[in-house]
């Protein structure tokens, strides 16, 4: 599969043609998630602005967290005539119907941060980080950290059935692939939100001795970290320090987190994936240029030597 390397776009002049259709006459349907995480809501902040900065008509629509609710919003969308539709899937299947029916209509799809398990001619594009890749270089830095000695980990799974979920397990895994020093010894979901990553991370400490056999905590998101951060604390023990703390997304409040000490790393995943969406979207409908099927954004590693507060600062400003 073709990979291109997206970065933050430049906003397009509103007198810009896509077809027969002007940029201040496009009107594009967003089904999002909800606001379950910080990064969610950055996510959300950034395709309104880019959408506003393009002249697009751009119309909401929260599922919180259902995927019913998505589906609705989809047909809705295809029932108003909107040029395109971007979506991202709270889960990774049960699409293929309601994609046909937009594709039926001639309606074009991007889905944003997440992928689906249907037909690739189901959508235009899909606009992602590469989310194995974010799990293996948690995997990897954690491998890195503690240099051959034992090491229980306990894991925070996103929603159960979601890509990031899966393929963050997946990338993490054969990170410590080979290092049987490694050992994962707890897995659950705690569906991307802070309330349920401390939560569970609760039972994990109970479960291990009050903590003391935890080495280490890989979340798959920064949001689940914190709740788990605030756990750790609770149980009387100092996460960065007697648990390492490892998580993916690069939200503001994580770096907070890691200017206390009390997480050490986290995997950047950009909020911006409208302006690479729309950039390729304008392409489509001015000249029928079909995108590559994945369009993959830029990722970094983060850790306390990075000035974390520095950072923070920085990611504030992107609608966090």
């Amino acid at each position: 599969m073709k990979i291109v390397k997206a970065l933050a776009s430049a906003t397009i002049l509103a007198a810009c043609t896509f077809g027969s259709a002007s940029a201040a006459e496009l009107v594009v349907g967003f089904s999002q998630i909800g606001s379950e995480s910080g990064w969610r809501a950055a996510e959300t902040t950034l395709t309104k602005q880019q959408a506003e900065e393009r002249g697009i008509d751009l119309k909401f629509a929260d599922a919180q967290q259902k995927q019913e609710n998505q589906i609705k919003a989809i047909r809705s969308f295809i029932a108003q005539g909107v040029n395109a539709i971007l979506l991202a899937p709270v889960v990774a299947t049960g699409w293929d119907e309601v994609l046909a029916e937009a594709k039926d209509a001639e309606i074009p799809v991007i889905l944003l941060d997440r992928t689906v398990d249907a037909s690739d001619d189901l959508y235009l594009t899909a606009v992602t980080s590469d989310l194995v890749h974010e799990g293996s270089v948690a995997g990897k830095w954690l491998v890195d950290t503690v240099a051959g000695k034992p090491c229980n980990v306990v894991e925070l799974q996103g929603t159960t059935g979601s890509s990031p979920a899966i393929d963050r397990k997946k990338g993490f895994e054969q990170a410590l692939s080979g290092n049987d020093n490694l050992k994962i010894v707890r897995s659950q979901t705690g569906d991307f939100t802070r309330t349920k990553g401390k939560e569970v991370m609760e039972s994990f400490l109970k479960a291990e001795d009050g903590g003391k056999n935890i080495c280490a905590l890989y979340a798959h998101n920064d949001d689940m970290a914190v709740g788990a951060i605030q756990a750790i604390k609770e149980a009387g023990l100092k996460p960065g320090k007697d648990i390492l703390v490892v998580s993916i997304d690069a939200v503001p409040d994580i770096f907070q987190a890691m200017a206390a000490g009390e997480a050490n790393a986290t995997v950047e995943l950009t909020p911006n994936m409208a302006g690479p969406a729309f950039d390729a979207l304008a392409a489509f409908l001015k000249d029928g240029k079909e995108p590559p099927k994945w369009i993959q954004t830029e990722s970094k590693l983060y850790t306390q030597a990075d000035d974390p507060m520095k950072v923070y600062e920085e990611k504030k400003g992107l609608g966090y």
